[in-house]
């Protein structure tokens, strides 16, 4: 049986550059590898500790992966990130971009609130609760 060692999402994005910057200077990522080194950026990396998301130009991606032509941008899933400090998260967030999850505890355990990023994908951030 193999043994998975880490996930990490590869969005599909309408521009790398105003993602890039949405993850680093709204959500507080590092800006990592880019492809080429400098704008237009047809690949990038956000890294923040242990996670990582690549965002790929999604009109690139179609030519690796043509079964993605014509698909609709951010409604293919959604981003789970369990966090410590979520009230302070959702402080920073707040004026800066849409909640489109207000706080929630859910049954499982988990308080969470949801955002979208520029090209629609859903993020949940949630920390664990008593």
């Amino acid at each position: 049986m193999p043994h998975f060692k880490k996930l990490t999402p590869n969005l599909l994005v309408a521009n790398v550059e105003r993602s890039l910057a949405f993850y680093c200077d709204v959500l507080g990522f590092n800006r990592g590898m880019t492809v080429p080194e400098q704008p237009p950026f047809v690949f990038a990396q956000a890294t923040s500790g242990p996670v990582e998301i690549f965002l790929n130009d999604a009109s690139g991606a179609v030519k690796e992966y043509p079964m993605l032509a014509g698909k609709l941008l951010g409604t293919s899933g959604t981003m789970f990130v369990e966090v410590e400090g979520i009230h302070e998260l959702h402080e920073q967030l707040a004026a800066k971009v849409q909640i489109v999850m207000p706080f929630v505890t859910q049954w499982y355990g988990t308080m969470e609130f949801a955002i979208a990023d520029p090209d629609g994908y859903l993020i949940t951030f949630a920390e664990r609760v008593p």
